[in-house]
């Protein structure tokens, strides 16, 4: 048996970076790009190295290069981490595993370290592979906490559930992370599947040379909120706001209003975390706007998302933007719900 799933990227529409602040966010996969995981039983465990994972160059430049592209880390790791976590998890929760080993190995075709969870990606299929090569059943909101547990307790990556709940359910999601819901709910937020409507003039633009982990945002951040600086608090409860404004113009097809909220979600980030935020980062929002676009973070930088007006815009905007390396795509949105 031969077991192939797939996870998506995650751009976050609205709210970010306050998932992981009790704040409240909209989130959605699209298809441009995937992370593929297959899995087959085999006498032994075996995870097999992806192209990220190469030890053997033909020069010190291409070594240089591949480390710019990918890092210092592989996605052996994540494998490692989301197979760890996922046996945990059936000793925990009294699911008996049959005696079976497998061979793993993933593709990946997310951009690497721009902000759209392709690490998440990477963990959410390796988990769904195990589930259907076991026939366990984990619910989505369960799952994504699993997800980010892997990444936070085995990894030590600093993060938020928003990406994890976007490609569990596989499907745009409004999320709530409320303290007191959260507490009540055992660390699970309010998770619910909404519509974005199809007419809605959605672009994401990414550019492959400004490869910086989210921690590098998180890490800043959470010092300061954990500090309870006054600012960085007010910011969270206007992400919240700016949230619950969007969601009410996607209910009402009010395309117009969402562009300027969006705008505002990345000018209150510039108001809090501009140390964070490079200049070249800044200069591709800069871009997208100097054509009328709205323009925001889809995750911690490198990739952008916005709307735009009409297609005469969006080929200005893609016009504009190619003069500086950076691709423009409009994303597919995923609305098909969980795979497993």
């Amino acid at each position: 048996m031969i077991v192939t799933t797939v996870a998506f990227p995650r751009a976050a529409l609205v709210g970010n970076p306050s998932d992981g602040y009790h704040g409240k966010t909209i989130a959605f996969v699209f298809s441009n790009f995937s992370a593929r995981v297959q899995l087959y039983e085999t006498p032994e465990l075996e995870i097999l190295p992806s192209r990220r994972d190469y030890c053997r160059f033909a020069s010190l430049d291409e070594l240089c290069d591949d480390v710019n592209l990918y890092g210092y880390y592989g996605g052996i790791r994540l494998l490692k981490a989301a197979m760890k976590k996922f046996n945990e998890y059936c000793h925990e929760n009294a699911i008996e595993l049959r005696r079976s080993n497998f061979t793993i190995r993933y593709t990946s075709s997310i951009p690497n370290r721009l902000g759209l969870a392709g690490s998440s990606a990477i963990i959410t299929a390796a988990m769904r592979a195990m589930c259907r090569f076991y026939e366990v059943k984990i619910p989505d909101d369960r799952l994504a906490g699993l997800v980010l547990a892997t990444e936070k307790e085995e990894l030590d990556i600093p993060a938020g559930l928003q990406d994890r709940v976007a490609q569990a359910y596989n499907q745009p999601v409004y999320m709530d992370f409320s303290e007191s819901y959260m507490k009540r709910h055992k660390g699970i937020g309010r998770y619910i599947p909404i519509k974005i409507p199809e007419e809605l003039p959605l672009y994401v633009a990414y550019r492959t040379d400004l490869a910086e982990g989210s921690e590098i945002l998180h890490s800043r951040l959470r010092d300061d909120y954990e500090s309870g600086v006054p600012e960085v608090l007010a910011a969270m409860k206007e992400w919240a706001e700016l949230t619950e404004k969007v969601r009410d113009a996607l209910a009402l097809d009010d395309f117009e209003a969402i562009g300027p909220l969006l705008d505002r979600n990345f000018d209150l980030r510039c108001e809090v975390c501009r140390k964070s935020i490079s200049k070249r980062n800044m200069e591709m929002v800069k871009l997208a706007r100097s054509v009328g676009a709205s323009a925001k973070f889809t995750g911690s930088g490198g990739a952008i998302i916005g709307t735009y007006r009409d297609p005469a815009m969006f080929r200005k905007l893609r016009a504009t933007l190619k003069k500086h390396e950076i691709e423009v795509i409009r994303p597919e949105i995923v609305r098909s719900g969980s795979q497993q």
